[in-house]
């Protein structure tokens, strides 16, 4: 057996099964792209490797999967921030005009090269914290042109910065100016006039919608769901983040991917979600930006066995942060997730997030080699220190990414 890259000498965080599925002096062979075999270094059935990488008993991770992001955008809501510490909540600043909504004014006006030079510095950023798989929403146009332009941004982004990008049409975020007062006729909008040509042109992997008295009802998220469905498109909601509207149970009964937030859901909600396999998508920074008090039903899903996902939920508004190794501390800090419950949200859980969970999110004979090196002593580390970046290498593939200067 000859392998064109050969990983040796390593201790591997597999997060395979239970905790971090630990191997210890370990070793894994990759050929085009892929694992193709993993095990203990002294059992390799051979050596010969056009590349060999010598982990110096270094911990290796899969890479991280950030399954919840709003990268593609223009300008920032520092102002709303400063408004919210002075008393303004999250749906005043909404029903006043900010918002998404003033996001969506700067993004229209903004040009895909502008866009995309951008985001290109938010993905290298969280590429080089280990991040090799990402999704990325559009909803910042909420119009034919700018939803398009998005969407082949985000696109451009995972050929050119080299990480694999799943897109999804977030054609349910917010009700644009032009359609003040008639949320129906934009639903009817996005399904019949911007999600033909998104199909048309491939730019989706899936749809998503806020579900959410400040967004759009149960009845209207249905009919997007319904459009989106009949086009073959994959489906995730955020759900039930600011108040308890059924959003979980509601994406259980179209089988979504996912449901993310999921503050006020109740144990119904998280039983509908644990029979329908859908993943949930937990967003730390959002709780923490917006300085919540109402936890996720953490206890519950774990009882149930729904599996916990964590992500970025990258975006100006709510969650302005481009780390994902602080997602892995607040997760623990504020909704008292394990160390390994964390990381198996980064990996494992965040590639069935995305129904990708055959292809990444651990190191097993068959996937891809997405990986990181990393400079610690224990995986707990990687969730207990704040603004370090312990990484050591990050590779895709099996091949090292040339680490950005963002």
């Amino acid at each position: 057996m000859s392998f064109d890259v050969l990983v040796r000498n390593a201790r591997l965080a597999t997060m395979a099964g239970d905790g971090y599925g630990a191997l210890e002096n370990a070793a894994f062979g990759v050929q085009d792209g892929r694992i193709t075999w993993i095990g203990r270094d002294a059992d390799l059935p051979s050596d010969v490797a056009d590349e060999t990488i010598d982990a110096e008993q270094r911990w290796v991770t899969p890479g991280f999967v950030d399954a919840h992001t709003h990268l593609v955008y223009a300008g920032d809501r520092a102002r709303e921030f400063e408004m919210r510490l002075e008393g303004a909540t999250y749906e005043e600043l909404a029903h006043a005009g900010g918002g998404i909504l003033s996001t969506v004014r700067a993004t229209r006006a903004a040009s895909a090269e502008t866009l995309f030079a951008i985001a290109e510095r938010r993905v290298l950023r969280l590429r080089a914290e280990g991040v090799t798989t990402i999704e990325i929403k559009s909803g910042y146009g909420l119009d034919v042109e700018t939803e398009l332009r998005l969407l082949r941004v985000a696109r451009e982004l995972g050929a050119r910065c080299d990480v694999r990008v799943r897109t999804t049409y977030l054609g349910a975020h917010a009700l644009p100016p032009e359609y003040a007062g008639r949320a129906d006729a934009y639903i009817d909008f996005a399904c019949g006039e911007v999600l033909p040509r998104i199909v048309r042109e491939g730019l989706a992997d899936r749809v998503d919608a806020f579900c959410e008295g400040i967004g759009f009802t149960p009845e209207q998220t249905a009919r997007f769901f319904d459009a989106a469905r009949a086009q073959g498109l994959g489906i995730t909601l955020h759900a039930d983040q600011l108040t308890d509207t059924g959003g979980a149970a509601l994406a259980a009964r179209y089988g979504a991917q996912s449901a993310d937030h999921l503050e006020h859901t109740s144990e119904a909600g998280v039983a509908a979600l644990a029979v329908s396999g859908t993943v949930a998508v937990l967003l730390p920074g959002a709780y923490y930006v917006l300085r919540e008090t109402q936890l996720p039903p953490i206890a519950a899903l774990r009882a149930h066995g729904v599996p916990i996902a964590l992500a970025t939920d990258s975006n100006p508004g709510t969650s302005p942060i481009e780390s994902i190794l602080l997602i892995l501390n607040l997760a623990c800090t504020l909704f008292r997730l394990t160390a390994a419950e964390a990381l198996a949200g980064i990996t494992r859980c965040g590639a069935q997030a995305l129904g990708l969970g055959d292809e990444v999110g651990t190191l097993e004979r068959g996937k891809f080699a997405d990986f990181t090196l990393w400079d610690i002593d224990h995986p707990a580390q990687l969730a207990y220190a704040l603004g370090v970046n312990p990484a050591r290498g990050v590779y895709r593939r099996g091949r090292l990414l040339k680490p950005s200067a963002n």
